[in-house]
């Protein structure tokens, strides 16, 4: 089963490796892991998505708070009770015949262009997963030259934190 899970840690040598591996060493398989500033200085939220059972995955978040770095851990398991979202950035080769075509499901998707050239166009595009695979089925036939995904960032809905 997949979960997401937000930890709260200082910004010091060391805190990923030690986070990610506390994923490994149990034997999850990390399926996206984002890295960046929070909301307060000097600290930073990781966001790993991965594939475990309810019991592995509670001593697994046990084991996180346990850690000298980690100030919070959040398991967002209610998806009614969180925003997920992940970017998406791809190059389509694109020619006279198919620029159109890409850029009309473009904004179907509300994508956005962020690059042009004579044989190819960048995109990015934001949204939950099931909106960034529905985008790269449609534009699957056109030809993907490279392709780039963050993976889930999660914040908790409403007044909770």
């Amino acid at each position: 089963m997949r979960h997401t899970i937000s930890v709260l840690v200082e910004n010091q040598f060391g805190v990923l490796a030690r986070v990610a591996g506390m994923f490994s060493g149990r034997g999850f398989n990390i399926e996206s892991l984002n890295v960046g500033p929070a909301e307060k200085k000097d600290f930073s939220r990781i966001t790993a998505t991965i594939n475990a059972d309810n019991d592995d995955l509670d001593q697994c978040v046990k084991q996180l708070r346990k850690l000298v770095s980690v100030i919070e851990v959040n398991h967002f398991c209610n998806k009614d009770a969180y925003v997920a979202r992940e970017l998406l950035m791809i190059k389509v080769l694109a020619n006279e015949k198919t620029r159109q075509s890409i850029m009309q499901i473009c904004d179907i998707f509300r994508a956005k262009v962020i690059d042009v050239s004579t044989k190819s166009l960048n995109i990015e595009i934001t949204g939950n997963e099931n909106k960034i695979k529905a985008f790269l089925e449609m534009i699957k036939p056109f030809d993907i030259l490279q392709l780039a995904r963050t993976g889930n960032v999660a914040l908790n809905r409403g007044d909770a934190y």
